[in-house]
């Protein structure tokens, strides 16, 4: 792999409750039932690594670490790898995309 294409974006699976948090739910104005609640990501590490910092607690946001249940990677996958200008980019997109999608999104 080229070595300047080594980040990922990911997607975690997050518990249904967050939906309850007034925050997420402003997140997704628009999602009054969503299909399912996500958090989408970029990492410079594997979106495996990065999901168990996540629920170690480290640099992992909140959401994540209490509500993350799995990956998504049939939702990420084929983005992989990434220079990190279009991580940024993809992670965006790819945030919108699965909003489009019905999906409750969360992103930081």
């Amino acid at each position: 792999m080229d070595s300047a294409r080594r980040f990922s974006v990911y997607v975690v699976e997050l518990d249904p409750t967050v939906f309850q948090f007034h925050k997420f739910r402003e997140a997704n104005p628009d999602c009054t039932k969503p299909r399912s609640c996500v958090y989408v990501g970029m990492s410079a590490h594997t979106p495996d690594v990065r999901f168990d910092q996540h629920k170690a607690g480290y640099k992992s946001g909140k959401y994540v670490k209490r509500y993350g249940l799995r990956l998504i990677p049939e939702l990420y996958e084929h983005h992989n790898p990434l220079y990190y200008e279009d991580a940024c980019r993809v992670e965006v997109q790819l945030a919108e995309a699965l909003r489009n999608r019905g999906y409750a999104v969360w992103q930081n």
